[in-house]
């Protein structure tokens, strides 16, 4: 694979953010029409990865602990230190940016949930809700206008609601529009109970049953329904795995240089987020530190079909650590915006019914 320097997007951005990627990582990009939201709790980053004429461009985003990252082409949530933040795309506002006729999606804030410090990991919209894991609460949660959160689901196993992440729920898989799959570090009832047995007292489970598919698994993470098959990263082990059905076991397709978080696929391609992880009391005693000496940070892409490593993105220095990847389709060079004083003040979302009876003249900015 030919690797090239990757050009780093803006001014928040710095020498310690560099990386760098296979030549073909941008043409996936401009082949499949769409880009990526990484997010990155360990260096305080939201990352979009986009193709900028010949070069790929990472720009960044500040924002406290990002972690989960719900997204589509209309709508982006993101899961940070005590809140959600949820984001519109509003085109409009994209036309108006520098440079001109650039950029073709721009994602604003619409509103910011506190939820207090619930460690929310994976998030995902199911039609028009929006679910996500609230891991030191050991469960499944939706947000109303009263609550800082709505428990919907927890394990049977569990007993209580407390701050105590007694089994670390991470993974939040989506079926027919449907929370349907979820992974957690283990099957335990006490507050950082999980942590007895990392290396190998993970689970996955049917939500709708309440049945446990698979145990003995190392750190699993990311369980996703795609192609008629459930996918799920066995992080321990830097694994990209599918759920055999008949026989209750992963079934490994490839073992990539990292440990495996964050999952997200587009045709016969699954974008795979890699982290160094390091030498800490978490990540000690797994198979992926006892075996791999060199482990990497980024996004890995990996042909399905084939179980072939076809390109990769890799971060070096700040950072070492990746939490959700999400694919943004049909959208090719999108900006987030996390707080720009002038533009918010100046942009004004209606409903159709309503600007029908705008007069424009008045509006610099709309």
């Amino acid at each position: 694979m030919n690797v090239g320097q990757t050009q780093v997007g803006d001014s928040e951005a710095s020498e310690p953010l560099r990386s760098v990627h296979t030549q073909n990582f941008r043409d996936i990009l401009v082949e499949c029409g769409i880009s990526l939201v990484i997010s990155t709790y360990q260096a305080d980053k939201v990352v979009v990865v986009r193709a900028d004429r010949q070069e790929l461009n990472t720009h960044f985003r500040v924002f406290e602990q990002p972690m989960g990252i719900a997204a589509d082409h209309e709508r982006l949530a993101l899961g940070t230190a005590f809140e959600v933040w949820e984001l519109r795309n509003v085109p409009a506002v994209a036309q108006k940016l520098d440079p001109p006729q650039k950029h073709d999606a721009c994602y604003l804030p619409r509103d910011r949930h506190i939820t207090g410090d619930i460690d929310i990991h994976e998030m995902a919209y199911c039609k028009d809700e929006l679910w996500f894991v609230n891991t030191q609460f050991s469960c499944l949660c939706t947000l109303d206008r009263k609550n800082s959160f709505v428990p919907r689901w927890r394990p049977p196993f569990i007993s209580a609601y407390d701050l105590g992440d007694r089994c670390h729920l991470n993974g939040l898989g989506v079926r027919d529009q449907k929370p349907r799959y979820i992974t957690a570090l283990g099957e335990t009832n006490t507050p950082q109970g999980w942590r007895g047995n990392k290396r190998s007292g993970g689970i996955l489970m049917d939500i709708t049953t309440n049945e446990t598919l698979a145990r003995g698994l190392s750190m699993p993470h990311s369980p996703r329904w795609y192609r008629d098959r459930l996918w799920v990263l066995e992080s321990g082990y830097g694994s990209l795995s599918t759920f055999n059905f008949k026989t209750g076991k992963l079934e490994t397709i490839v073992q990539l240089p990292g440990f495996t978080r964050g999952l997200s696929f587009w045709g016969p391609l699954a974008f795979v987020g890699l982290s160094q992880v390091r030498e800490t009391a978490i990540f000690s005693g797994l198979p992926i530190t006892e075996s791999m000496d060199s482990r990497y940070c980024g996004v890995w892409v990996v042909n399905i079909e084939t179980a072939q490593i076809i390109a990769f993105l890799r971060f070096e220095d700040a950072v070492q650590e990746i939490f959700a990847v999400s694919i943004l389709s049909g959208v090719r060079y999108p900006e987030l915006i996390n707080w720009d004083k002038t533009l918010l003040s100046s942009t004004f979302i209606l409903p159709d019914e309503a600007i029908a009876e705008v007069d424009f003249s008045t509006l610099s900015t709309f």
